[in-house]
């Protein structure tokens, strides 16, 4: 989310937008990996095997010859089977073979394998069939000594083959845990990865905006230092003229022979340093002004004038002694030229908004 609203706003370049996307890509790519390795852990972890063909064998024997049944069956070694299905499978056939051969169980551990594992499972049909044979396999049957050894062979096997399964799925959880970690780890490290990517993006945008704050700054030194020299001189004649003017104490015609030579300076700088003034703003602000014409050429001559004081940085009394218009007009002006370059000047909009 945070990435969304740094490109949104516009923070980083198109430099810095490809290294985001390219790292969230990466991140997303290594998210979709771990899914798919935890999702083949637990697959192989829970994965169970048809049923064995000894098993299928008793089964078709338990009609015809029972005893023979019940012999496979006990040759069966139950500590290697894969899953929990087939030993239930096994316990009901074993448990209905000893029935059918009229024997008695020593315990009930071997069918109540049966039916703890349908009646979990919801299998109606074989745990029915198991509870029926939990009630007849002790109560029903002769005590053969072979026949209970063999039993309780069968039933160390199942315990034996309980404490592997009990170890096979602590290191299944083991191996899915440490996947996840080990995920986990990749993540926080693309992430970090992405924060520091984000971070030098974020800093060679700051880089390059102090490189143009400084230019301008730079641009704008340069122009008052021209302008400076420029029209130092003829304003520095005019402050004198205009002090002597109000200290004056004498005649009216030295007043008016001042104030004479002050509107000829003023005419001076207006009709001489115009394209002097004009220069040095083209020359100090990436010839602005030649763009601004290039965008708007029929602008007014006296708007190009009063963009041209403007953007000089000449205050609102001064442009409106070399305007020879009022400064209530003169702000008019202003304001009526700043509407019409928002709206027509669009290639240079963000940089002539500067001059006023």
């Amino acid at each position: 989310m945070a990435l969304k609203i740094i490109l949104e706003e516009g923070r980083v370049g198109e430099w810095g937008k490809r290294v985001i996307f390219a790292a969230e890509f990466r991140e997303t790519d290594m998210r979709s990996l771990l899914y798919i390795i935890v999702l083949v852990i637990v697959t192989g972890c829970s994965f169970s095997e048809r049923q064995p063909e000894e098993l299928r064998r008793a089964q078709r024997l338990m009609g015809s010859d029972p005893s023979a049944a019940l012999s496979l069956l006990n040759d069966v070694d139950v500590s290697e089977f894969k899953d929990s299905a087939t030993m239930a499978q096994w316990a009901l056939l074993y448990s209905e073979a000893m029935v059918v051969n009229r024997l008695s169980a020593p315990t009930d551990t071997i069918i109540n394998i049966a039916v703890d594992y349908y009646g979990s499972h919801n299998l109606t049909d074989e745990f029915q069939k198991a509870s029926r044979l939990k009630a007849l396999i002790r109560s029903e049957g002769d005590c053969d000594a072979l026949a209970t050894a063999l039993y309780l062979q069968k039933e160390k096997e199942f315990f034996l083959y309980k404490e592997r399964a009990k170890r096979e799925l602590y290191i299944c959880i083991g191996v899915v845990i440490l996947l996840i970690a080990a995920g986990i780890i990749v993540l926080l490290r693309q992430r970090l990865r992405l924060k520091s990517l984000q971070n030098e993006a974020l800093m060679a945008e700051a880089s390059g905006l102090k490189i143009r704050i400084d230019a301008g700054r730079s641009d704008v030194d340069r122009l008052e230092k021209k302008l400076h020299g420029l029209l130092e001189n003829r304003f520095a004649l005019i402050d004198s003229l205009c002090q002597t003017y109000y200290e004056s104490q004498g005649m009216k015609n030295e007043r008016k022979a001042i104030i004479d030579k002050v509107k000829s300076e003023i005419e001076s700088v207006r009709s001489d340093s115009f394209a002097e003034m004009e220069q040095a703003v083209n020359d100090c602000r990436d010839n602005l002004l030649v763009r601004v014409r290039e965008s708007y050429p029929d602008i007014k001559a006296s708007d190009y004038q009063l963009l041209v004081y403007l953007s000089c940085g000449l205050s609102t009394r001064t442009i409106s002694l070399l305007l020879g218009e009022s400064v209530d007009v003169v702000y008019k002006r202003k304001s009526r030229l700043k509407s019409r370059m928002k709206e027509l000047v669009e290639p240079v909009f963000g940089e002539i908004m500067t001059v006023f």
